[in-house]
């Protein structure tokens, strides 16, 4: 269950700052952050108008009613040619792969959500399925094989 009267109350109540109220609540600062962010946005302090219980707090702060704007489809890194690549240049790097990915899509993926989406491909994709490393010569090791 989240903490947020409690965040409420120690902010507005007793006056903390955030990272005490962080300690406090045993809670990332960031977290705490959000809670108060999302109150301020809400129009919430301290005192609870009456009748608020922790389940009206909780869908006022977190449901959000309004649709968000969706966000613009990424273009998927194309793995064929990522492969292709990495076969053909030994000295390839998934950082040089990446810089002309973005180059052609500015609003691609970025360099870190690049690599997860490539090391997270299936173990049945085929030739997709690549190892990469920082040295040109990797071993891979199949810990599970027949998978």
């Amino acid at each position: 269950m989240r903490k947020t009267k409690e965040v409420l109350r120690l902010k507005f109540e007793l006056g903390l700052g955030l990272r005490e109220i962080a300690r406090s609540c045993c809670l990332g600062l960031t977290t705490v952050h959000d809670y108060l962010q999302r109150a301020k946005a809400a129009g919430i302090g301290w005192p609870l108008p009456d009748g608020w219980d922790e389940e009206k707090l909780e869908a006022t702060l977190f449901d959000d009613p309004l649709p968000r704007a969706a966000d613009p489809a990424k273009a998927v890194p194309d793995f064929a040619a990522i492969h292709e690549q990495k076969q053909r240049h030994r000295h390839v790097t998934l950082q040089l792969l990446w810089d002309e990915y973005k180059q052609a899509n500015p609003e691609g993926y970025g360099y870190s959500r690049y690599v997860v989406a490539i090391f997270m491909l299936p173990r049945n994709a085929g030739p997709q399925a690549l190892c990469f490393s920082t040295s040109p010569t990797a071993t891979l090791i199949d810990r599970l094989p027949g998978l």
